[in-house]
């Protein structure tokens, strides 16, 4: 990250946090309006969102395509900087358009998400059993949640990884996750190794650490440069999660395990098209990026 865009994201942390300090909220509470605030406006429409805040359509439209509690979901207004280099890496990737089917049969990509059951805040949705029905009787409880750590390439997914409760996922645990997907390559896409891996994942701290970079290094994959505040360029985001999100928000589950099943379900049924397809996207979305000058993409 460089130190204009850093300096400007601590800049806007510390504003929120003194309006809602002088207004004599907790930071408990404080966090719980702001989360309120942007549920609200998932219900209005987009024609009326300029007049109640101050901010681009496209940047709010972003905001609102996911969950409120997902981190990755809170995008930035981009700076000058951080518009050159999207534009740039865009630039360099559409560099290799005529041999698409080349690249994306050499690329691997991961990224890690929150999958949760159902979610009792969801207006208008009603949880699932496992056999795709209402229960009579439901006693509403706080949702399950998992962290899942995703590589997948052009065929579809490689590994799976579910962070164990009480863990904090750090550069060692990522190290041990780099070495099963490089077992996982070499095992189910023989040959792919040595054609050699083009390998994409976003700026998390734990990614770019560098007991992490040496790990990448010694896979032999070579890493795709990725924009730092750019999920709208990263496969995983723009269609690999929001259908599997989707479906496990209006379900529930009796433990972990099933819940894992689910997951693991809902990728064993997608042909190898729908990962090819998400693959080639990133080429027109490397294109509608280079139109925006460096923009956020609206879909």
């Amino acid at each position: 990250m460089s130190a204009e865009s850093s300096n400007l994201s601590n800049i806007e942390h510390r504003a929120v946090i003194k309006y809602f300090v002088k207004k004599g909220k907790r930071p408990k509470k404080f966090l719980k309006t702001w989360y309120q605030f942007f549920r609200k406006l998932r219900q209005i429409r987009w024609s009326k969102m300029g007049s109640l805040i101050s901010t681009r359509t496209r940047a709010v439209k972003m905001i609102l395509a996911q969950s409120p509690c997902d981190v990755h979901a809170w995008y930035k207004m981009l700076t000058p900087l951080d518009k050159q280099r999207r534009l740039q890496t865009s630039k360099d990737f559409g560099v290799s358009r005529d041999n698409i089917d080349e690249i994306c049969d050499r690329i691997v990509t991961m990224n890690e998400t929150w999958v949760r059951q159902y979610d009792p805040n969801l207006n208008g949705v009603h949880a699932m059993d496992e056999k795709g029905e209402r229960p009579k009787k439901f006693k509403v409880q706080k949702s399950a949640s998992l962290m899942a750590t995703m590589f997948r390439d052009s065929e579809g997914v490689l590994l799976i990884d579910y962070l164990p409760k009480g863990t904090t996922m750090n550069g060692q645990y990522y190290v041990n996750l780099l070495a099963q997907a490089r077992e996982a390559v070499v095992q189910k896409r023989r040959g792919k190794l040595s054609r050699g891996v083009l390998f994409i994942q976003d700026n998390a701290s734990v990614h770019t650490a560098r007991v992490s970079r040496q790990a990448l290094k010694d896979t032999g994959f070579s890493e795709i440069d990725h924009p730092p505040y750019s999920p709208d360029l990263a496969p995983s985001y723009y269609f690999l999660f929001s259908s599997l999100k989707k479906e496990l928000r209006v379900r529930r589950f009796v433990d972990d395990n099933q819940m894992k099943m689910a997951v693991e379900s809902h990728f064993d049924c997608k042909e190898k098209e729908y990962f090819l397809g998400g693959l080639k996207a990133l080429y027109t979305r490397c294109e509608k990026c280079i139109s925006l000058e460096g923009d956020y993409i609206e879909k």
